[in-house]
């Protein structure tokens, strides 16, 4: 793999740097920053399906940046967020911002990164 194929997944080179930040009792400043790089990462860059509803009503498998963003088709481009801001079924999302195992671990990193960048400011205001 070359160093631009390398760059694509450097999330996840954040995200076990996160864990190794949490298991060693790094600074509040390292595990948010982190915590956010990972977030932020699987939103808007980690490679994925679009999985944006066609007009036959099929999903779409062209490639796209990040769990919340569609591919270049300009009607894709936002369609998943939207899915989760206006009312619709809950199996409609799940198919179209999760359409495969692969989706899933980046919202499952995403969600994880999230929990960790709250943590990371909580925990030292309750202990203190």
């Amino acid at each position: 793999m070359n160093m631009r194929g390398m760059w694509t997944y450097w999330g996840y080179i954040a995200a076990a740097a996160l864990i190794a930040a949490w298991s060693s009792g790094a600074a509040t400043a390292v595990l948010v920053v982190l915590s956010l790089a990972v977030v932020s990462y699987a939103a808007f860059q980690l490679p994925v399906w679009c999985g944006a509803v066609n007009r036959n009503g099929t999903y779409c498998r062209r490639n796209a940046s990040g769990i919340l963003m569609g591919c270049g088709l300009r009607q894709h481009r936002w369609q998943k967020i939207k899915l989760m801001v206006l009312r619709s079924k809950a199996g409609d999302i799940s198919r179209a911002v999760f359409p495969t195992a692969k989706e899933k671990f980046g919202a499952f990193i995403a969600v994880g990164g999230l929990a960790s960048a709250v943590a990371a400011v909580i925990v030292p205001v309750v202990t203190g």
